[in-house]
């Protein structure tokens, strides 16, 4: 398969996995496609028109070479030392035709801010007034945009270009499918204190690594014999929400949040807020929302292989293929 067929899995994947549900992503793409055909003049000459199919602007193809993709060297953050490191490997031989990182870089950095309006849809969801979110999770992007406008986006972007090799960013995807999959999990398994939220974690092989290699999940907020009713996994939308938000989620009932990582800021307002909070972990949950993805890539596309790096190792969840009866 090509590299464009990996990257038209990744999205569709992970607007299947999309905490909002797929309707509601294209709900969302439809209003999109409406207000672009309003745009005039350099609004919509400059409108990155990739986002009008492609629900996360963090999601992007950012190089294709053209090859056909037998192997993908996969990492969490994937940069200048690791794209030499996959031209080296290439050179001995190695079968690698992709570069594939879950944080964006080009394009997919510069404008990834924009995939916090998702947010207001997830707080909704869970009670938070539409108004309410959308005013709050504003105000936030475009804090976050400001910060990110200076960084120099196109190295590693630059880099694929110059070694001719095809270079995948999946980040909002990936991290639908950790948050919908632990989402589902804790509503299923209705964990009654904090410590069950951590055998719950324990139990995926990508926490249970990371546990080994001295990053466990961590209770920030609250101790392991402490109740819980309502859990909201936060680990989607770019980068963390508005702090704000917390005193209103406690307000609709929820009592716990778990995520990838809290600022000084966040863990304030959770206090705040008297909520128990998780912090599962940023490498390792990125990973396992990789994984998830990757599964339902290859289901797609079909399998091909994998060189770890960067802080991403794949355990596939997979189920064999049975043979049809005759």
């Amino acid at each position: 398969m090509k590299a464009i067929d990996i990257y038209k899995a990744a999205y569709m994947a992970g607007m299947h996995m999309d905490p909002r549900g797929f309707d509601g992503v294209q709900d969302s793409l439809k209003t999109r496609r409406k207000n672009y055909e309003l745009l005039t003049g350099n609004e919509k000459k400059y409108f990155d028109r990739e986002t009008l199919v492609n629900a996360y602007a963090d999601t992007r193809l950012n190089y294709d070479s053209g090859e056909n993709v037998k192997g993908a060297i996969v990492g969490i953050d994937m940069e200048v030392g690791e794209l030499l490191l996959a031209d080296n490997l290439r050179k001995k031989g190695k079968n690698i035709n992709l570069v594939w990182t879950h944080h964006p870089v080009g394009k997919s950095y510069a404008n990834f801010y924009h995939v916090m309006e998702i947010q207001s849809g997830i707080f909704n969801s869970f009670g938070v007034t539409i108004s309410a979110a959308e005013t709050l999770v504003g105000k936030r992007m475009r804090d976050v945009g400001e910060k990110v406008a200076a960084a120099n986006h196109f190295r590693a972007q630059d880099a694929a270009k110059l070694l001719d090799i095809s270079m995948l960013s999946t980040h909002t995807a990936a991290d639908n499918c950790v948050t919908t999959y632990l989402q589902e999990k804790f509503d299923t398994e209705k964990p009654k204190k904090v410590s069950d939220i951590m055998d719950i974690l324990y139990d995926e092989p990508e926490y249970s690594e990371y546990a080994m290699r001295g990053v466990p999940p961590v209770i920030l907020v609250g101790d392991g014999s402490r109740k819980v009713n309502r859990v909201f996994v936060d680990m989607t939308g770019g980068t963390e929400g508005p702090a704000e938000i917390y005193k209103k989620l406690s307000d609709k009932g929820v009592d716990t949040i778990v995520g990838m990582h809290f600022s000084a800021e966040h863990k304030k307002a959770i206090e705040e807020a008297q909520l128990n909070a998780v912090i599962a972990g940023h490498m390792s949950s990125d990973v396992l929302g990789m994984n998830i993805l990757m599964d339902s890539v290859m289901e797609e596309t079909g399998i091909f292989e994998i060189f770890e790096t960067s802080g991403f190792i794949r355990f596939s969840r997979m189920r064999p293929k049975t043979k049809k009866k005759k």
